[in-house]
């Protein structure tokens, strides 16, 4: 490179003049504007704030329940939409059973059937005898390390 052209460039810089300007890259979070974009689908469907509610549960097909405590609920009847925002905890049915059976529906309800005839298998199995002991093992290990050697 020619040294008077590097100098000339120099000066420049120095001055500011003949530099490109830099523009500062705005990194947002993805989560802030998803939440905006629901906020504004919410306030479309007009949504209205459902008070006083101190949890809410989802149960699912498999069995675990999906349980907000002391969520914000939104919701609008002639749309079918309700919005829960809260922290959620992936529970059993069987942690929360006293208090949620009048929330069960028929389907949990059967599932419910099955887990208990599920364990009353698995308590009977246990608690059958243990057969006993025919064979002495003992002296059927002694002879394989004897032979193994």
């Amino acid at each position: 490179m020619n040294p008077e052209k590097l100098a000339k460039l120099q000066k420049a810089a120095e001055s500011g003049r003949d530099t490109m300007r830099r523009k500062k890259k705005v990194l947002r979070k993805d989560g802030v504007v998803d939440e905006q974009k629901v906020k504004n689908c919410l306030k479309k469907l007009s949504v209205s704030t459902v008070g006083s509610i101190d949890e809410v549960n989802m149960i699912k097909k498999d069995g675990s329940v999906l349980h907000f405590v002391n969520p914000k609920v939104q919701a609008s009847v002639p749309s079918n939409l309700f919005s829960v925002i809260g922290t959620v905890q992936n529970k059993s049915i069987t942690e929360l059973l006293p208090d949620i059976l009048s929330q069960l529906g028929p389907e949990s309800l059967t599932y419910l059937k099955e887990l208990a005839n599920s364990a009353t298998i698995m308590s009977k199995a246990s608690e059958d005898e243990v057969p006993e002991l025919i064979a002495d093992f003992e002296k059927a290990s002694m002879k394989e390390t004897k032979g193994g050697k």
